[in-house]
């Protein structure tokens, strides 16, 4: 309990203590126009009070990964805390906000324009199909998994591919429908929903005298499975995920001030990393032993384990309001999966949204292929949509890196997590069954060695884009005073 108790305390303490730093770090300017306030199109680009902005971006990220990947992460044991409170901290919330304020800085633009802009041309030409292609995984996942849910709520003829076709049809209404008309409305009740959902788990361990396990360096994984790079591969979501800068453009085009980035995207990021907290807490408690817990997953998922304590903890009606927000999460970060694809596509092909016309032929096709992405067994899917998204989170650290050191800003809050997770993305893939199945000692030194080269790389490098306008003009005021 104690260390659930001060994992709790620290996380917050990093919203308001590194939160800041990261703040100062990129140089927030009050003055400059946003997006929403100079490109407002009743779209995509419409302003929206920043309370409302920070719910619906919770809702946009968290999806599965800080449910399931949270308890699929506590087989390791209490360890998995340390990765979620500081791989939160110092990695996913500066990613997420760096990601978020340099769209912002860009007039919206998608990440991969961004990717463009401080990394190169070819290489995103490269992040743009693994940007689309991670989307429509996402949204394949996020499919899948709220239908078992509903399946499991609802008379068994209703099973999981009668609601997948429902979601489905939810998905392609709400990313063509301009942003405040569904998601502004809907998303911030969803969002406060979730919140009371994770508070009410929390609650239900701690009154009802379940035992949460101290921290111990100790793998207890049931089946051995070394914790690197697995571990920080499986939480994904928890404590940083890739995936989070494809949803950061669309609050950017809707943030009225840059003074509320913080709260919006770094402040998402550390609710979600209490969100993983309490889950993983959940699933060690509930079950007793990380051996249980993996029995419990391995015969009805983590949606099954999801159900158990959720009714168990909060009665019939409390549990299956539990499960609808948990159901909710997922649903509301597919939809956006699929709309922020079709904004990525529309950047890289200069095509204006504006006309419903263009919204539908850009959707129709990635529904298709998300749909068809549904009737690949689950946990494969997981799997590559897990490294994907940190490897998607290892090339966003770096561009934000590139993006400070050009504007001469203190680059190491993003250079270090980069070369952290670059090791943790190449090694997952050597060593990893559905990558290149290599031996663990050539894996990790594989890693480390991706990671010096790309630290060498990012250091040799010469940074001959121009800083932008506004920074020019913020550091001469900060230089005349």
């Amino acid at each position: 309990m104690i260390t659930f108790c001060v994992s709790v305390i620290l996380l917050l303490g990093g919203y308001f203590i590194y939160g800041r730093f990261a703040e100062k770090v990129f140089n927030i300017m009050p003055d400059r126009p946003t997006p929403a306030m100079a490109n407002s199109d009743g779209v995509d680009f419409v302003p929206m009070s920043w309370p409302k902005i920070f719910l619906i971006q919770l809702l946009n990220i968290a999806g599965l990964g800080p449910i399931f990947g949270a308890l699929a992460g506590a087989l390791w044991g209490p360890v998995v805390f340390l990765w979620i409170v500081f791989g939160c901290i110092f990695a996913g919330a500066v990613h997420d906000f760096i990601s978020g304020m340099m769209s912002l800085r860009h007039n919206g633009e998608s990440i991969s324009e961004i990717i463009g802009i401080y990394l190169g041309k070819h290489i995103k030409r490269i992040m743009l199909v693994f940007i689309v292609a991670l989307l429509i995984l996402v949204g394949a996942v996020f499919i899948s998994g709220p239908a078992k849910l509903m399946a499991a709520l609802t008379p068994k003829s209703l099973d999981a591919q009668f609601w997948a076709v429902y979601i489905l049809i939810y998905y392609f209404i709400a990313t063509i429908f301009p942003i405040d008309k569904i998601i502004g409305r809907i998303y911030p009740i969803f969002g406060i929903a979730l919140v009371i959902m994770a508070v009410g788990i929390a609650g239900g361990i701690i009154l009802k005298g379940y035992h949460i396990p101290e921290l111990q360096f100790a793998n207890l994984h049931p089946k051995g499975l070394p914790i690197w790079p697995l571990m920080f591969i499986t939480v994904a979501c928890g404590a940083i995920s890739g995936f989070h800068s494809t949803q950061s453009p669309m609050m950017a085009r809707c943030l009225k001030n840059e003074i509320f980035g913080r709260k919006a995207f770094y402040g998402a990021m550390i609710a979600e990393g209490l969100i993983a907290l309490i889950w993983a807490a959940a699933g060690m408690a509930f079950f007793g032993s990380t051996a249980e817990l993996g029995k419990e997953l391995a015969a009805n998922t983590a949606g099954g384990a999801v159900h158990k304590i959720s009714i168990s903890l909060l009665g019939g009606f409390g549990g299956i309001l539990a499960i609808l927000g948990v159901i909710a999460c997922p649903i509301t970060t597919g939809d956006t999966a699929f709309r922020s694809a079709r904004l990525t596509i529309s950047d890289a092909f200069k095509i204006n949204q504006c006309p419903i016309l263009k919204r539908l032929l850009i959707a129709a096709p990635l529904f298709i292929a998300g749909y068809g992405l549904t009737f690949i067994r689950f946990d494969i899917i997981w799997r590559y949509f897990a490294w994907a998204n940190q490897t998607l989170a290892m090339v966003i650290l770096w561009t934000a890196a590139v993006y400070l050191r050009k504007n001469g800003r203190f680059y190491w809050i993003a250079a270090i997590p980069a070369a952290f997770m670059t090791t943790v993305s190449c090694t997952y893939i050597l060593i990893a069954p559905e990558g290149f199945a290599l031996p663990a000692n050539i894996s990790y030194f594989g890693g480390i060695a991706a990671a010096v080269v790309a630290f060498s790389v990012f250091m040799l490098k010469k940074m001959d884009v121009e800083m932008p306008k506004c920074d020019k003009i913020q550091e001469k005021q900060e230089s005349i005073v």
